[in-house]
């Protein structure tokens, strides 16, 4: 499979099987956000995993997980984040962007679905779990095996705008 068509068969899922994620897989996804860049290497990006069916209730206090049996909780370390020296911009958070984008990715590969969840009450996440001030909740990535047909890969045709919409040419 080539990286395109593994992008165009990545589809958000809603729905899971109460089996659990296999370590082996479970491995691969964890390298996957580790072997992830950064903005200067500084790699300032922490992941809570969550599989124990204690851990998946406290998750489920401050977010829908859908019935998803692992869920990784990404984290911004705002004190390990490099700064844009023009603007002070951080890029902490187009970090965790990126490693959970490359965990959703192997997530597919591996024949898993998975959700992106933005919609979560990261002051919950922090107290259930018992952050330290440095780490932000960014996002939370729900993993397991589909318990609902996923979309079909062609539907980017109709679903997304097309490129010369999406690219200026200067």
């Amino acid at each position: 499979m080539t990286f395109l068509d593994l992008a165009k068969k990545r589809c958000s899922i809603r729905a899971y099987q109460p089996e659990p994620v296999e370590r082996e897989s479970i491995d691969a996804i964890v390298e996957a956000a580790r072997v992830a860049p950064t903005a200067a290497n500084r790699q300032p990006v922490r992941i809570v995993q969550v599989s124990s069916e204690e851990g998946l209730a406290k998750l489920g206090r401050a977010a829908n997980l859908h019935g998803a049996p692992l869920a990784f909780v990404v984290c911004a370390d705002r004190e390990r984040t490099w700064k844009r020296p023009i603007d002070g911009m951080r890029t902490v958070d187009i970090d965790a962007s990126i490693l959970t984008d490359h965990m959703m990715l192997a997530a597919t590969d591996l024949g898993l679905g998975s959700v992106w969840i933005c919609h979560f009450d990261p002051a919950v996440v922090r107290a259930e779990f018992d952050l330290p001030e440095s780490l932000v909740p960014v996002n939370i990535l729900a993993v397991g095996h589909a318990a609902c047909e996923p979309k079909s890969p062609d539907r980017h045709a109709v679903e997304r705008i097309p490129a010369s919409e999406l690219v200026t040419t200067a």
